[in-house]
C-alpha cells in the first residue's frame, strides 16, 4: 500500500523532531533563564506618623504632595551572584529583561539604577557589604555643624536611588525562563526644607545650606543607612516667605528601612542641625544655625522640616550699599571619587 499524504506529513514530522529535540547528553546550548519585571515604587517620604499625605496644603507649598515623587531612571544594572559568590553584571531596562543564570537555585540578584551622577558604590564585590555613598563638596563655613560631629565629611545629596533583592532564585527547569516579578523601591528620600523669614527677605541675594547629621552611606541589600554621618550640601532658591530647598538624603543614620526588609534596631538619636548661609545685596554674608532633631524624629526617611523666625536688620545690609553682587568664590568645590 502506497503511503497517503498524511502518513508522510508524520513521518518527516517526526524526523525533524528527532533531529532537532535535545538530547541531554548531545545538547551543548542548555540554559536557564529568568524574565525579570520591574515595576516601581516613587515615593518621596516614609510616613512615620506626620501624615503629610493625608493632610497636604498645595496652597502653602504651592505644588501637589505627588509633584515630589521621584521620577524613573534610565536604566538598571542588575548584579548576579552565583552561588560561590562571584558577581556578575546585566543591563535591564526599565521594564526588566531575561538572564540566563548558571546555578539554579543557588544565584541570588542585586539590582540598583546606575543612571546617578554623585553616587559612589563600594564594596560590590561582596554581597553584605555593598552600599552607596555620595561625593564629597567642601564649604568653609561649616564651623557649628562640624562641631557637633568633628572630622565629619561634606557632601553632595545623593542622586535618586533604586534597589532590590532576589536572595535565593528558584529552581528553574531546563530551557524554562521563568517569570520574575520584582519591586524595586528607593533608597533615598526628600526633605522639604523651609526657611521662613519674619524680615529682612528683601536683603537677600542669593542662599545656600546644609545639614548635618544625615546617614553617609545606605546599604543596598537591605536598606540599613550607616551609622557614620554626612553634611550634605545645597543650594536654596529664595521664596515669597523666605528660602527652600529640596534636599535628597539617605535619611537619618543606623537605620532600618522596613519596607525594604528586615533589620537591625533603629538607633536614631544622632542629632540634626541645618544651616542657612545667605549673601545679602551688599555683598555681605550672613549665617544661621538650627537644631531640629525633634522635627526628624518623626521624619527619618524624608519630610518637611520647618525653620521660622530668620530676622535680619536693615543695618545688616547697609556695609557697602549698592554693591553688585558677584556670585563667583560662592560655588562649592565637588571631589568626585572614583570607584574603586
Amino acid at each position: 500500500m502506497k503511503p497517503s499524504g498524511y502518513h508522510i506529513s508524520s513521518i518527516l514530522f517526526v524526523m525533524m523532531a528527532m533531529l532537532t529535540s535535545c538530547r541531554n547528553e548531545l545538547c551543548y546550548n542548555h540554559y536557564h533563564a529568568v524574565k525579570v519585571e520591574l515595576s516601581w515604587e516613587r515615593v518621596w517620604e516614609r510616613d512615620y506618623g506626620m501624615s503629610l499625605a493625608a493632610r497636604w496644603d498645595a496652597g502653602k507649598y504651592g505644588f501637589e504632595y505627588s509633584a515630589m515623587n521621584p521620577a524613573l531612571p534610565e536604566w538598571v544594572n542588575l548584579v548576579k551572584f552565583n552561588g560561590d559568590g562571584v558577581p556578575s553584571d546585566n543591563f535591564l531596562t526599565i521594564k526588566g529583561g531575561e538572564i540566563h543564570i548558571e546555578n539554579s537555585g543557588e544565584e541570588s540578584f542585586l539590582l540598583y539604577n546606575g543612571d546617578t551622577e554623585y553616587i559612589v558604590l563600594e564594596d560590590m564585590a561582596s554581597l553584605t557589604d555593598a552600599r552607596a555613598t555620595t561625593t564629597s563638596r567642601s564649604r568653609s563655613s561649616l564651623q557649628y555643624l562640624q562641631s557637633l560631629a568633628p572630622n565629619t565629611r561634606t557632601a553632595n545629596p545623593p542622586d535618586l536611588l533604586y534597589a532590590a533583592y532576589v536572595d535565593k532564585l528558584p529552581s528553574v527547569n531546563l530551557h524554562q525562563a521563568l517569570t520574575m516579578p520584582i519591586r524595586m523601591q528607593p533608597l533615598v528620600y526628600t526633605y522639604i526644607i523651609r526657611y521662613e523669614f519674619e524680615y529682612g527677605l528683601q536683603h537677600v541675594a542669593i542662599a545656600r545650606g546644609a545639614i548635618g547629621g544625615m546617614a553617609e552611606s545606605v546599604y543596598l541589600r537591605n536598606g540599613v543607612t550607616s551609622d557614620e554621618t554626612a553634611i550634605l550640601l545645597y543650594d536654596c532658591f529664595l521664596t515669597d516667605y523666605g528660602c527652600e530647598a529640596h534636599v535628597r538624603s539617605f535619611g537619618v543614620p543606623s537605620f532600618p528601612d522596613e519596607y525594604y526588609g528586615k533589620a537591625k534596631k533603629a538607633r536614631n538619636d544622632t542629632p540634626v542641625a541645618v544651616n542657612l548661609e545667605v549673601r545679602l545685596k551688599s555683598g555681605k554674608y550672613m549665617e544661621f544655625n538650627f537644631d531640629v532633631s525633634d522635627q526628624i524624629k518623626n521624619q527619618p526617611r524624608g519630610g518637611v522640616i520647618n525653620i521660622k523666625g530668620i530676622h535680619i536688620e536693615d543695618e545688616e545690609n547697609k556695609v557697602d550699599a549698592g554693591f553688585d553682587v558677584d556670585v563667583s568664590g560662592w560655588d562649592d568645590p565637588i571631589n568626585i571619587e572614583l570607584p574603586m
